[in-house]
């Protein structure tokens, strides 16, 4: 019987005020979609990398290296520790982009891979583990002739199962004819330096007898305890023999590369659904103490005749549970939808996700958090029930007991005796009354301007993020010098002869205004287990070179470590090591002079002074700026056709493309974050004024008596939403711009990308200018909107205080 009475007046009021609910309805919606979605989309992402996990069983640990390895060492190494289950060394060939290209036969289609700028490298099937994996989920065998390309690769150059693959090599070309697609659980993310083709041993031998490719080789190893990657990569490192000639990689790293771009689009989701509660919370608790206020006297009969207060709270909590129930069903039922194309990309660069109870109860849990804190505002927010007096109810019709009535009336007349010089003041007679009645009700009216500082952070720090990643300026927190070219030399047969000559020519070139050289030197720390390899980029530091967090760059004697590297060795300025030539000769002990930011190698690296022509380098890396109207691309793609053994890469392509995953789930937050955030400034300024012109309308119905026009009771209601709309949104603009970073900084950081402070690089006419004005446009058009009803209504019935 008592469920029936809710339900009856659950639906009596939903059909009473549509307009309200309907609004209320829609953001329980729009909460509840964004946080399902979320937890959907990480879900979804982890079980695919999982999938492919499982499927190509990649290494626990790996080291890249380019030159010869001794297998003894390595086979010795391998018998000493049981804790490597299985281990296998990968030879991989690389060839340029520009030395592969791509025919299709049925239409005479094609191109090459020259506008990639990652390395291509072909390699055969291995037999024991890091397998690539085919659309189907199995390991294909390539037979001669046949070559298996990566997926990303498909979907970037739009290749086709039938195209054919010329190689050029130095005896010719090696053709070869795409059989299918392969997922690679190394290398599937666009943060990878490379990517893999997959061909059959006997082509690949004839790759490798032609010339043309890089030999490369991959140490790759299987634990017993994945989880103690971290430790073994140190014991490996500990010992001199190792080749150690290239990037390190644990596991942990491989995982957090590969969900990272696509978990970043959850974690926005999340936060821009977490900022949409908070303001569909504040809204509830406007609109239940409105509902008091404005049913005081039907709650005073309830009371008088015996009702307890729980059955009185009964009645509105059922219906505010129904809408946040349905708006929990509809926003899950869209979330699944919106899931499955937010994760397009990540199911077919990895794996399908397969179905188990995790993936209902994610979501579930999500929407279970939607309606459990909604359900628990709408109880707090009615607590007041049991505060209102019986005699205060029926007589003043005020939900305010005895005491607090007595100080309301002392508070309106103070405020009486202030406005009366105000309406005496200069200016328009209808501004005055509006400012006063703002000042008023200051209370009532903070939910506009809270609301919109809400919105505005909300839509400018995913953009900020977004621009910030775009940047050029953003390589400094790659540890390196802004600039026009990067120049990469690595191993060769006659590396220093290499470097000599293409700094020659840089130099030489009138094109060029500016060159800086550096060397990659491999230096030995003490750790906690032995000597450990620290990798560190030799050159001059002076002037403006790289953005230190702390101190300067290296002098004589000194030698500037990345965050991550700092952290590792608990190291601060001024503060002393230990190092020594990867040789194990000469120990000296060095002064740390700065702390950078580094998201390359690991985030674990080092710099020193000295001169680029170092002659234990690993490899050379130089930077290069260009005349003003010079384009970057030719001048790149003129020196990768003289010097064959160095990459020059334009430095825009080359962040563009390093960070195309990470970019791209950040311009996916920034569009949902910015539509979602003009929906709800939009809905909130309607639902508000429309609760407000209801409960003001014997107080408009006075000011028409007395002379005032529809046109100027509406100027006072868009008068009063302009300037809240202006103060909220300037507020949240403010804290976006100041604070925003250091918010999103210290998420990042957490990620262990070797970022540990952001600084936004914002476009400031985009989130300074056209979002708050789309902000205060968007608020302003709901008041416009609403006040355009005052114009056809009856007047005289607000005097009698009837409800439309």
């Amino acid at each position: 019987m008592k469920d029936s009475l809710y339900l009856r007046y659950a639906y009596n009021d939903l059909v009473r005020n549509k307009g309200v609910n309907i609004s209320l309805f829609v953001m329980f919606i729009i909460s509840a979609f964004l946080m399902s979605t979320g937890a959907m989309v990480m879900e979804r992402s982890v079980g695919s990398v999982n999938a492919l996990f499982e499927q190509a069983k990649p290494p626990h640990f790996l080291q890249m290296h380019k030159g010869k390895a001794d297998a003894e060492a390595l086979a010795e190494f391998a018998g000493e520790h049981p804790e490597i289950d299985s281990w296998l060394i990968e030879d991989m060939l690389g060839f340029d982009g520009a030395a592969v290209s791509w025919q299709r036969p049925s239409t005479g289609g094609a191109g090459d891979f020259s506008s990639s700028l990652i390395d291509n490298l072909f390699v055969a099937q291995n037999e024991d583990f890091d397998f690539l994996i085919d659309g189907a989920g199995t390991i294909p065998r390539p037979a001669a002739g046949e070559v298996y390309v990566p997926v990303g690769y498909q979907q970037g150059f739009g290749l086709q199962i039938g195209d054919e693959l010329d190689i050029r090599t130095d005896t010719g070309n090696h053709q070869l004819v795409i059989r299918g697609f392969v997922r690679d659980s190394q290398m599937a993310s666009s943060l990878s330096s490379a990517t893999r083709f997959l061909v059959a041993e006997e082509d690949f031998e004839d790759l490798a007898v032609a010339g043309g490719g890089e030999a490369e080789i991959i140490l790759e190893y299987r634990l017993a305890d994945s989880a103690s990657s971290a430790q073994f990569q140190k014991t490996y490192e500990s010992v001199d023999a190792l080749p150690k000639n290239g990037q390190a990689v644990t596991f942990q790293m491989i995982r957090l590369i590969n969900v990272f771009s696509d978990g970043l689009v959850a974690v926005a989701l999340v936060f821009v659904s977490g900022l949409l509660m908070l303001i569909a919370l504040l809204n509830l608790r406007f609109v239940i103490r409105g509902a008091l206020e404005d049913e005081v006297r039907e709650i005073g009969v309830m009371k008088a005749i015996g009702l307890p207060h729980r059955s009185i709270t009964g009645l509105y909590l059922g219906k505010y549970t129904v809408m946040a129930l349905l708006g929990c069903i509809v926003g899950g039922a869209l979330g699944v939808i919106a899931t499955g194309l937010l994760t397009r990309s990540v199911q077919a660069n990895y794996a399908q996700a397969p179905v188990g109870p995790v993936t209902f109860l994610v979501p579930a849990a999500a929407l279970l958090l939607v309606f459990t804190i909604v359900v628990a505002m709408c109880h707090g927010v009615l607590r007041g029930v049991k505060k209102i007096e019986v005699v205060g109810a029926l007589v003043h019709g005020s939900t305010l007991n005895e005491t607090q009535t007595a100080r309301r009336a002392k508070t309106l007349a103070r405020r009486a005796k202030r406005s009366e010089s105000s309406l005496t003041g200069p200016g328009s007679m209808n501004h005055r009354l509006a400012l006063l009645d703002l000042r008023a009700e200051a209370g009532q009216w903070a939910l506009i301007p809270v609301v919109f500082a809400l919105v505005a952070i909300l839509v400018i720090l995913p953009t900020n993020l977004l621009t910030t990643f775009q940047s050029p300026r953003f390589i400094t927190y790659m540890g390196a010098p802004e600039s026009d070219l990067r120049i990469d030399l690595q191993f060769s047969y006659d590396m220093d002869a290499a470097h000599r000559g293409i700094l020659a020519d840089l130099e030489a070139d009138e094109r060029i205004t500016a060159i800086r050289d550096f060397a990659e030197v491999l230096y030995q720390t003490p750790g906690e287990e032995g000597w450990e390899r620290l990798r560190v980029t030799v050159g001059d530091y002076s002037g403006d070179t790289v953005a230190f967090l702390e101190g300067q760059g290296p002098r004589t004697g000194e030698i500037a470590l990345s965050v991550m590297n700092a952290n590792q060795y608990n190291l601060s300025i001024g503060d002393e090591m230990s190092i020594r030539g990867d040789t194990a000769d000469g120990t000296k002990a060095v002064t740390v002079s700065g702390i950078y930011q580094d998201v390359t190698s690991g985030g674990y690296t080092g710099k020193m002074p000295g001169g680029g022509d170092s002659k234990d380098a690993l490899g050379f890396v130089m930077y290069a700026d260009t005349a003003k109207d010079l384009d970057p691309g030719t001048l790149a793609r003129e020196y990768n056709q003289s010097h064959t053994s160095a990459t020059v890469i334009p430095m825009r392509e080359y962040m563009a493309q390093t960070l195309a995953y990470v970019t791209e789930a950040f311009h996916s937050a920034a569009i949902l974050a910015y539509i979602f955030g003009l929906g709800v400034a939009l809905l909130i300024t309607v639902l508000f004024l429309k609760l407000r012109l209801t409960k003001d309308k014997s107080k408009m119905g006075v000011l028409s008596a007395i002379g005032f026009s529809s046109r100027e009771l509406a100027g006072q209601v868009k008068l009063k939403i302009l300037l809240t709309v202006v103060a909220g949104t300037l507020i949240g603009v403010v804290v976006a711009a100041t604070a925003g970073d250091a918010l999103v900084g210290a998420a990042i950081s957490q990620a262990g990308l070797g970022i540990s402070s952001l600084h936004f690089i914002p476009v400031p006419w985009l989130v300074y200018l056209i979002y708050p004005l789309s902000l205060i446009s968007a608020g302003y058009l709901g008041a416009v909107a609403l006040t355009s009803r005052l114009h056809a209504a009856d007047k005289s019935s607000w005097l009698k205080g009837s409800q439309e």
